[in-house]
C-alpha cells in the first residue's frame, strides 16, 4: 500500500499553525493561507500535495537501488525522540543532539571521531579497562559519553547520505549549507519563519508541535520502508527470472543435441572412413553388414574371409568400383532398398 497523508491527519496534528505574523518570512508568502488571532495559517492543500511529492521521491529513491540511506536531522527538543525512533525503525541514520560542523563537507575527519568511539567501546568489552587506573577510566568514560551523544546515530555510516530529512531548517542552517555544497537532496519541514531556499522538497508546516513533527517523521520512515521492500522484491524477482532462464536453457540444449545425433545421416564414404580408422565400436550393426568389405579393407575391397587363407592377389591398388575407392562415387549407382536388404541377408548367413 502506498504511503500517503490525509487532510484530517494534518488538521489533527496542528500542521496548519504557523508563527506569529510579526515573525514571518516573506519568502513563505505563497504557502500562507491567511491569519487568525495574530498567527499565520498555512495552506494545507499545498502542504498535502508537497508532502506527497516528498514521500514519492523517498520511495522511488530507496526502491531504485539497495543500500541507499537518508540522514534524519532534528536537534530541537520537540524533535529529538521522534527523529531517533523513526530513523531506527526505518534502519536509517540520524542526528538528534548537535550538528557537528563539517559533518558532511569534512566527513573524513568525522570518521576519525567515529573510529575513536568504536575503540573506546571495544576497550570496555575486551578487558583493557580493568588494567587502567580509576582516573584514566573516568577520563575515557567522559570522552566516550560525549562522542556517543553526538555520533551514536551515525556510528555505522561509512559514506555520505543520499538525502537529508530536516526538521526546522532555520535551526539546522549549517546542515542545509553543507548539503547544498555537496549536491545532496534535502527534504525539509519549513515553518512560516523560515526560508524555503536551498530545499529540494519543501513541506510547509508546523515544525514546533510534537504531533506534527512525529507525523512528518513517521511518514518519511514509512516511505523508506516501502522503498526498501520494493527494492528487495525487485531483486528477488530478477534472481528468480535468471534461475528460470538458466533452468529452461539447459534441457533445451540437450534435446536439440539428442535430436541432431539421432537424425544425422552419415554418407557411406564417411562410414567407411570410420571403419578403416578402427572406430568399429561406434558403427552400427547395419553398417557393418551392409558394407562387409570395408572392415579394415577400405582401400583394397578384399573380403574378410580371405584373411589367413591365402595371400592377397594383385598389386594392392584400389579395386575399381569398390566402396571407399577414390573413383567409387559417380561410377557405382546407389543401391536400392531391395539390394541393401539382400546384402544384409547374405552378411547374416555368413
Amino acid at each position: 500500500m502506498a504511503v500517503t497523508v490525509t487532510m484530517k491527519e494534518l488538521l489533527e496534528a496542528g500542521v496548519h499553525f504557523g508563527h506569529q505574523v510579526r515573525r514571518w518570512n516573506p519568502k513563505m508568502k505563497e504557502f500562507i493561507f491567511g491569519e487568525r488571532n495574530g498567527i499565520n495559517i498555512i495552506d494545507l492543500q499545498k502542504t498535502q500535495k508537497m508532502f506527497r511529492d516528498a514521500i514519492s521521491f523517498v520511495t522511488a529513491m530507496m526502491g531504485e537501488e539497495r543500500g541507499r540511506n537518508i540522514l534524519f536531522v532534528g536537534t530541537k527538543r520537540q524533535a529529538q525522540d521522534a527523529i531517533r525512533e523513526e530513523a531506527e525503525r526505518a534502519g536509517q541514520y540520524y542526528i538528534n543532539q548537535r550538528w557537528l560542523g563539517g559533518l558532511l563537507t569534512n566527513f573524513q575527519t568525522v570518521q576519525k571521531s567515529i573510529k575513536r568511539l568504536r575503540d573506546l567501546e571495544a576497550m570496555q568489552t575486551d578487558g583493557r579497562y580493568e588494567k587502567m587506573t580509576k582516573k584514566e577510566r573516568i577520563k575515557l568514560d567522559r570522552e566516550r559519553e560525549i562522542l556517543d551523544k553526538n555520533l551514536s546515530g551515525i556510528k555505522n555510516m561509512n559514506r555520505l547520505p543520499d538525502a537529508l530529512f530536516i526538521i526546522d531548517v532555520r535551526k539546522e542552517d549549517i546542515a542545509v549549507k553543507e548539503a547544498n555544497r555537496l549536491g545532496i537532496p534535502i527534504i525539509a519541514v519549513v515553518d512560516t519563519n523560515c526560508s524555503p531556499e536551498g530545499i529540494d522538497y519543501v513541506i510547509p508546516g508546523n515544525d514546533d508541535a510534537l504531533r506534527a513533527v512525529r507525523l512528518f517523521a513517521s511518514r518519511i520512515a514509512d516511505a523508506v520502508v516501502e522503498g526498501q521492500q520494493m527494492s528487495s522484491k525487485a531483486g528477488e524477482e530478477d534472481e528468480q527470472a535468471e534461475a528460470a532462464a538458466a533452468g529452461a536453457a539447459a534441457p533445451t540444449s540437450r534435446v536439440v543435441t539428442s535430436s541432431v545425433d539421432s537424425t544425422r545421416e552419415i554418407e557411406p564414404g564417411a562410414q567407411s572412413a570410420q571403419v578403416a580408422g578402427g572406430d568399429v565400436s561406434n558403427v552400427s550393426a547395419e553398417v557393418r553388414v551392409s558394407v562387409p568389405g570395408n572392415i579394415g579393407f577400405a582401400r583394397t575391397g578384399q573380403q574378410p574371409d580371405s584373411v589367413g587363407d591365402h595371400g592377397q592377389v594383385g598389386t594392392g591398388a584400389p579395386v575399381r568400383g569398390a566402396t571407399g575407392s577414390p573413383d567409387a562415387e559417380g561410377t557405382q549407382p546407389p543401391q536400392s532398398p531391395e539390394a541393401e536388404k539382400g546384402a544384409e541377408t547374405v552378411g547374416a548367413a555368413k
